[in-house]
């Protein structure tokens, strides 16, 4: 039986790796997706194989109740909701994780007679897991809209303090079970601690460093599976908990390179939305140069290169297939057509890409920041779509500005902006955006679908 498991446990890291590998391509995605899933159950049938593994119908059970919850949710949830549920899902990892090593201190009376890197990977496993849990949990909040999406913290110096404490207390609850505390309430210390430090590391950071924050705590949440298998001699935790930690890693570090951020300053709650204006003159107080679907049509139309800038005004509008309809309508008249995405546009990381391949836009329409920029100098229109943050001039312009330093998509090198959006308001971040009153500009204005969709029956009569 443990050749089996062990042929089983080989198997399933194989199909972990093939479906990571089929995950960097919109082509191979959804099968690179599934190969992973079906890796997952085959460690799931060969762990409940493991010789005295006891009560596995309890874990059936639990497995079957998470079926019941899980897939109605995943297929129904909207993919404006995308990036809540994913910080949802990877919190409820973490605090799985925590769970399990508040239970394996009770099962072994506080880790007694069990070898010391036990008791350290359960310990570290619990305050990251706890971490991930509720910082997960704030990360949704700011994402649902339950919680502010700007900075949120007690008075300057002392919320560093507090975060400061909580992190040490989790260390000396976890110290104190490692030279021999048995008591139960040390590790409930520890994971409230955790707890703590997770939800007032989160709170401070604003909105339009959401999608750093959800790739770290999905790496933090690898981790501490994969600390937690080590304490349980589990392979496959090990495995998937190493696999899951470091693609987060590399992505989040990829992310905080593209925002042009070091990771300890966003950490620092350093961008998004703590200030209410950008710190130059408010925007409400200059001139808006508004358009027509007809005149927007015809712009657009008599262009040799369109560059198409999504965001999640986008998303919330569900306005990808109609944008697709009108790149091919503009491709038709001999316009050049492509996409320019910012890495960090949206709420989650890739949230753009996923949303254009719903569409069946090809992926090599899709240009990434710099060679976007490259392109923008020969460009006629850039045709920003519910996009904010990542086209604010004030990033580069201002150095009061709570975003400035973050790349952004240089569209004022076009030699024209048409702007589709519901409002004036302020992006994730909070901060107003120079680009709605640039000379260059035109704001077309309403639901980002139906104003797509007015555009695309004028180019018909075209």
């Amino acid at each position: 039986m443990t050749t089996v498991v062990g042929i089983g446990y080989l198997l399933a890291f194989s199909l972990f790796i093939v479906g990571l590998m089929g995950l960097t391509g919109p082509k191979t995605a959804v099968r690179g997706n599934a190969l992973a899933a079906a890796g997952m159950v085959v460690a799931i049938v060969s762990t409940l194989l493991l010789p005295g593994m006891g009560n596995w119908w309890l874990i059936a059970l639990g497995l079957v109740l998470g079926a019941i919850v899980g897939v109605p949710a995943a297929r129904k949830v909207k993919m404006t909701a995308m990036p809540q549920m994913v910080a949802l899902f990877n919190g409820v990892g973490g605090g799985a994780v925590a769970l399990i090593a508040w239970v394996e201190f009770r099962d072994t009376a506080g880790y007694v007679g069990l070898p010391l890197h036990v008791s350290v990977a359960s310990l570290f496993a619990a305050i990251i897991g706890s971490v991930s849990f509720w910082g997960s949990l704030m990360a949704f909040g700011k994402l649902q809209g339950w919680l502010p999406a700007r900075p949120v913290a007690v008075a300057g110096l002392l919320h560093r303090l507090l975060t400061v404490v909580a992190l040490v207390a989790a260390f000396v609850y976890a110290i104190t079970v490692m030279v021999g505390g048995t008591s139960e309430w040390l590790v409930i210390g520890v994971l409230i601690s955790s707890a703590f430090f997770g939800v007032l590391m989160v709170l401070p950071i604003g909105g339009a460093d959401m999608p750093v924050v959800i790739s770290l705590l999905n790496a933090a949440t690898g981790l501490s599976a994969a600390a937690m298998g080590l304490a349980l001699d589990n392979t496959a935790l090990i495995v998937a908990g190493m696999l899951v930690g470091a693609s987060g890693s590399i992505l989040t570090n990829l992310m905080a390179k593209a925002m042009n951020r070091p990771l300890a300053s966003i950490l620092a709650g350093g961008v998004g939305g703590g200030t209410e204006s950008s710190g130059g003159d408010r925007t409400e107080d200059r001139p808006v140069r508004s358009t027509n679907a007809t005149d927007a049509a015809i712009q657009l139309a008599y262009a040799n290169r369109v560059l198409v800038v999504p965001g999640y005004g986008m998303a919330v509008a569900q306005a990808q297939h109609v944008v697709r309809e009108l790149a091919d309508l503009l491709e038709r008249k001999g316009v050049d057509v492509g996409y320019a995405v910012h890495p960090v546009a949206g709420r989650m990381p890739g949230h753009m890409n996923v949303l254009l391949a719903e569409a069946d836009v090809p992926y090599e329409s899709l240009k990434d920041m710099d060679e976007s920029n490259s392109l923008f100098g020969q460009t006629d229109v850039a045709l920003v779509i519910g996009a904010n943050d990542v086209v604010n001039p004030a990033a580069r312009t201002d150095p009061d500005s709570p975003i400035y330093g973050m790349p952004i998509l240089d569209v004022l090198a076009s030699r024209s902006v048409i702007v589709l959006k519901r409002s004036m308001g302020a992006g994730f971040a909070g901060v107003d955006n120079e680009l709605f009153v640039d000379p260059k500009t035109r704001m077309l204005f309403g639901d980002a679908k139906a104003s797509v969709s007015d555009v695309v029956e004028e180019l018909k009569k075209l």
